[in-house]
């Protein structure tokens, strides 16, 4: 897997609006399957894509999934909503939180904590060495306006001060359900998709709700809910050529594939992992931000483009100052 050190000094730590920059203005490092690398602009896409081309994009909405939390004898902690289970439950993060903002606590016994409004989260069992199952109980509202009235978007330490909810949506969120922004989709301004669906460029939307994926400990993304309609399986089966937005969208397209490519209707939850032991059959291309070292997403992009391309993709990045993390530049990837 690739591998590198990420300097703090290429950290997007503001949403590039905050920079003077319409959010489809970052730039674009586009690479071909020959090793080629061009630098972009993101608003490039309507010129790097054409007739016959589909980019399915999620369609999931991002929640103000981050509570402040207390334990029974007191202590500030932080909750992090993850995904809404069956039965009522939620997988969360608990994270310690202190003037610096706040960590994981990965040695956090079972426990019953006070959130705001009177409601309480009951930590069950553990889902992973970071997740939890928890019920959340006494919600003064339904999940959505208890979040929407009392929660903030998931932040970490590398964005120095609290946006809205606003910043950390994509211009097709509809659906919500996502703990972190669905981020490969924001730099897509309604003013570009009107210029790719005037050059003949068809869009697939889907759903899948993203759960946390903090940077502190890169595991494997757990099972995740999505929902493919029959009429965009049928704008990708026909497509010239397919591209995907984000990770979430690779996930779902492979998991509801066929051996011969040809992707088929559904929702559930999905726990495939795409690694290069994965051989990918649904997507001929990526667009994604940029990963930070050991990020569980660089196994998926090395399925996808290759170690060498991935490789060089990585250190022209760094050589050419691109910006990481939710906020920063994008990665456009051919087969």
């Amino acid at each position: 897997m690739t591998t590198f050190t990420l300097p703090p000094s290429l950290e997007a730590t503001e949403p590039p609006e905050a920079r003077g920059l319409r959010r489809d203005e970052v730039r674009l490092l586009v690479a071909y399957p020959d090793g080629r690398i061009e630098h972009r602009w993101f608003t490039d896409l309507a010129l790097l894509l054409g007739p016959g081309d589909a980019l399915v994009v999620n369609r999931s909405a991002t929640l103000p999934a981050a509570l402040p939390a207390r334990t029974a004898d007191g202590a500030a902690a932080e909750v992090h909503l993850s995904n809404r289970l069956p039965a009522g439950l939620w997988a969360l993060e608990l994270r310690h939180r202190g003037d610096g903002g706040s960590t994981p606590w990965l040695d956090a016994p079972a426990m019953t904590l006070t959130l705001p409004g009177g409601a309480t989260a009951e930590l069950l069992v553990r889902q992973s060495a970071r997740l939890w199952v928890a019920a959340l109980a006494h919600l003064p509202a339904p999940p959505l306006a208890y979040l929407a009235r009392f929660g903030k978007p998931i932040r970490y330490g590398y964005v120095r001060r609290e946006w809205p909810i606003s910043a950390y949506q994509t211009v097709f969120a509809e659906e919500p359900g996502s703990a972190e922004m669905p981020s490969a989709a924001r730099p897509f301004s309604a003013e570009l998709v009107t210029q790719l669906v005037k050059r003949g460029v068809m869009f697939a939307p889907f759903v899948l709700h993203a759960g946390v994926s903090s940077p502190e400990a890169h595991e494997p993304p757990m099972a995740e809910w999505y929902r493919l309609p029959h009429e965009s399986a049928a704008v990708i089966n026909q497509a010239r050529r397919v591209i995907a937005v984000g990770t979430t969208a690779v996930r779902t397209l492979e998991t509801l594939a066929g051996d011969d490519g040809t992707v088929h209707a559904g929702e559930g939850w999905t726990e495939l992992v795409v690694t290069p032991a994965h051989r990918v059959r649904a997507v001929d291309g990526l667009i994604t931000g940029w990963h930070e070292p050991e990020a569980s997403h660089l196994a998926m992009l090395e399925a996808i483009a290759g170690r060498e391309v991935l490789d060089a993709s990585y250190r022209a990045a760094l050589e050419e100052g691109y910006l990481w993390h939710e906020f920063g530049d994008s990665h456009l990837i051919l087969r």
